[in-house]
């Protein structure tokens, strides 16, 4: 009778170590670092759940989190726009200078300007050939000079429904709040349900073959600025609002830092192609919760800056890493 025990068993393979998926960081990284620092911050931070805690983070955070969702649409493209914060500061310098002529026109020049200045980066982009972070810085120098021009020195504004529109609130709700997040409605209904948002993607995941393929390119680029640029103004508008002053030099101050490190740490590729419309917004409220911890416990907001920039290196270093693994 064979023993069956002294059978040899078949030889196996050495299990591999499963790696971190870089494409699941990538996409819900954010989401996991957001719960985790609310977390930390309801056992560290004194009154972190309190009400009025919490509508002064979702305040805060408006700003950048509409100008996120256009450069959102920008990077979808394969594109950047450094000007977004001059273009705040551009909306804010407008407001005291138009206001006599009542709120709703002033609040229209300025989103106006705004959509000039965004479809004169889109012009340059997508018809005259300027790489994107040309064409945008040159606008950045130039739009936060005619700010200064036009502002000079800080304006106190005092119309009332101006200042209603950035102190009010409806069910307890800012104004400020409700508007941002209409917008992200808007945006993310343009990006998943929209012929243009389609566009969008594929113009940013192959230009040359969109084009080949009869897509409007040209078309869909001066939009996707004009729209980025809108959405600055109407940040800036918010802004001047809410602090009921224009000042120009420091209006939208190195804001578009956060908003590219709020679309990219959202899960938005900088090679285009994708744009992730509840990641960014994600993203945003992190950049405003990391501000506010730092602040929370007497850190200054330079270290804030600082963690931003790692945050950004370190998102990048991500995606550049799933695309060697996929090559």
């Amino acid at each position: 009778m064979t023993d069956l025990a002294t059978t040899p068993p078949p030889p196996t393979r050495a299990q591999p170590v499963r790696r971190v998926d870089s494409d699941w960081v990538r996409r819900n990284g954010v989401y996991v670092a957001l719960a985790l620092l609310v977390a930390v911050n309801v056992v560290i931070t004194d009154n972190f759940v309190d009400a009025g805690t919490l509508r002064l983070q979702l305040i805060q955070v408006v700003p950048v989190l509409i100008v996120a969702l256009g450069m959102a649409l920008v990077i979808g493209t394969e594109g950047i726009d450094l000007s977004v914060g001059a273009v705040m500061a551009l909306a804010a310098a407008i407001i005291p200078l138009y206001v006599g002529y009542g709120a709703s026109v002033a609040i229209l020049v300025a989103l106006l300007a705004g959509a000039a200045s965004g479809t004169l980066a889109g012009t340059l982009v997508a018809r005259v050939g300027v790489q994107p972070i040309v064409a945008t810085l040159g606008i950045m120098v130039a739009g936060r000079g005619v700010a200064n021009l036009m502002g000079g020195e800080i304006k106190t504004i005092r119309e009332p429904s101006i200042v209603s529109l950035g102190t009010g609130s409806v069910l307890g709700i800012p104004y400020v709040v409700l508007i941002a997040a209409v917008v992200a409605v808007v945006v993310w209904f343009l990006v998943r349900r929209s012929t243009y948002g389609r566009q969008l993607v594929a113009i940013g995941g192959n230009a040359r073959a969109a084009e080949l393929a009869g897509l409007p390119v040209k078309r869909v680029l001066t939009t996707t600025y004009l729209v980025c640029g809108l959405l600055a103004a109407l940040a800036g508008v918010l802004l001047a609002a809410r602090s009921q002053a224009s000042d120009p030099t420091k209006v939208g101050l190195l804001i578009e830092l956060s908003a590219i490190t709020a679309v990219v740490i959202g899960g938005t590729p900088l090679s285009g192609g994708q744009v992730r419309i509840v990641g960014t917004i994600a993203g945003a409220l992190l950049m405003q919760l990391i501000t506010a911890t730092l602040i929370f416990h007497n850190i200054p907001d330079s270290t804030a800056q600082m963690v931003q920039a790692v945050i950004v290196i370190a998102a990048v270093y991500v995606q550049i890493g799933r695309r060697k693994a996929g090559s």
